[in-house]
């Protein structure tokens, strides 16, 4: 089958756009309405962002299952709608959440689980279809392509949204992520419809054993292999890391810095943006220098994870050192750092996945649990440790600085997977020629 050009790329990543556009709604917009207009404790959204990263531990189940019927679009549509459904029932389990109703804690819960489904099942097989369809020399500028656009779709929203959302009403709430939800689905649908093309041929029986075909087999075929089971490892070490910082950059501003709210939110804004300049990067370097060999991705994922380490070493030495550090300077390497290594791993992530031809699903679904364990654990340990460091030390500097230097750690370790050579018997770390 002919590989994707520039214009299915395209179509695919408005289907990650629509994917970010609802998830923002559930992850940030309902967090915020609990949290502040029904003044619901701070850790009941928090918890159920964090089940919906659990349910994400079904990703496998969802990968081979589009692995055995050879089609990922119907699987992208499945997962369309039960995200979408899943939204929408959050939000109506708000009426219920502000008189304080059980009926609304299991509704939210209901809801936050099919987000968790849709999400694992859209986004595995929609991850599984690029591995497939993509080619090799276009596996970096894809995957900056997507992700970028999955950002795109998450500002755009939020605009949005919040210009529709005000004055605050639940009618009015409820108006706004009906339609959000609605334009998402349809435009997923709609990009999605086609790009796949004709269902392959069944493959002959020693191609695929029948003991292969069953979940438990293939996992366990999946694991046996030592590269895939080492990307595993890599990825949530590097997502861990990725994460820890998310819930701590701007409390670190105002409590070293002096930071006001207004300047620490611009601050996140910085980093945001320097995520998408080191995205973009990738997307138009990494064809050009090396990205289009694994040997090449590997080692731009591997750069992204130490200039990851080394910004987060710089931010270590900045809590000791105190207002005269670079900070603005520092979180923008931060982000940039992030950015590169993020892409070129999930760029990586396609040609590994497309060296086991008709497992693409499962292997994905895999390295996606893996990394929504990572995103799960990632922002607690970071909020924790931060809290123990002070309870055991009574020093703010001291409680950052450990935690800084323990994400460094992780993102040293992971450069050094990603680098770590391979015999010819294995498949490559990163990826194998298709």
């Amino acid at each position: 089958m002919k590989p994707l050009g520039w214009f299915g790329i395209i179509r695919l990543g408005l289907v990650q756009s629509a994917i970010g556009a609802i998830v923002m709604l559930a992850t940030s917009l309902l967090n915020r309405v609990m949290v502040v207009e029904y003044m619901l404790p701070a850790a009941l959204p928090a918890g159920l962002v964090a089940w919906h990263y659990a349910v994400q531990l079904s990703r496998p189940i969802w990968g081979h299952g589009s692995d055995r019927g050879r089609r990922r679009t119907p699987w992208i549509i499945f997962g369309m709608a039960i995200l979408a459904a899943g939204t929408l029932l959050a939000v109506n389990a708000l009426s219920l959440l502000a008189v304080r109703s059980f009926w609304g804690y299991a509704l939210a819960l209901l809801g936050f689980s099919l987000i968790g489904a849709g999400v694992g099942a859209a986004g595995t097989s929609l991850l599984a279809l690029l591995a497939t369809r993509v080619a090799p020399e276009r596996r970096a500028a894809a995957a900056s392509m997507t992700w970028t656009m999955m950002i795109a779709g998450i500002v755009v929203t939020a605009g949005v949204a919040g210009g529709l959302i005000d004055p605050f009403s639940l009618p009015r709430l409820a108006m706004v992520a009906g339609g959000v939800v609605t334009v998402a689905v349809l435009i997923a649908v709609a990009a999605v419809w086609g790009v796949e093309g004709k269902p392959a041929s069944v493959r002959p029986e020693p191609a695929m054993p029948a003991s292969s075909s069953a979940f438990g087999p293939a996992l366990r075929e999946m694991w046996g292999d030592p590269a895939a089971r080492r990307f595993t490892v890599f990825v949530f070490l590097s997502m861990l890391a990725y994460s820890m910082q998310d819930l701590i950059l701007e409390p670190f501003a105002g409590l070293l810095f002096d930071f006001t709210p207004g300047q620490s939110t611009k601050l996140s804004g910085v980093q945001h943006a320097a995520v998408l300049a080191g995205m973009i990067l990738v997307g138009l370097g990494g064809g050009a220098f090396g990205g289009r060999s694994p040997g090449g991705l590997r080692i731009w994922t591997a750069g992204g994870c130490i200039a990851s380490a080394v910004a987060l070493v710089g931010l270590a030495i900045g809590a000791r050192s105190g207002l005269g550090w670079p900070l603005t300077a520092n979180i923008a390497l931060l982000g940039f750092a992030n950015g590169v290594f993020a892409v070129a791993a999930i760029g990586a992530m396609m040609g590994l996945a497309s060296s086991d031809k008709g497992r693409e699903g499962i292997r994905m679904g895999v390295w996606g649990a893996s990394q929504a364990i990572a995103f799960g654990l990632g922002g607690l340990l970071g909020a924790v440790g931060v809290d123990a460091g002070r309870a055991l030390t009574g020093s703010i500097p001291d409680a950052f600085t450990t935690v800084f230097a323990a994400e460094a750690l992780l993102f040293f370790i992971a450069a050094g997977l990603a680098l770590r050579p391979v015999q010819r018997a294995a498949i490559p770390i990163m990826a194998r020629a298709a």
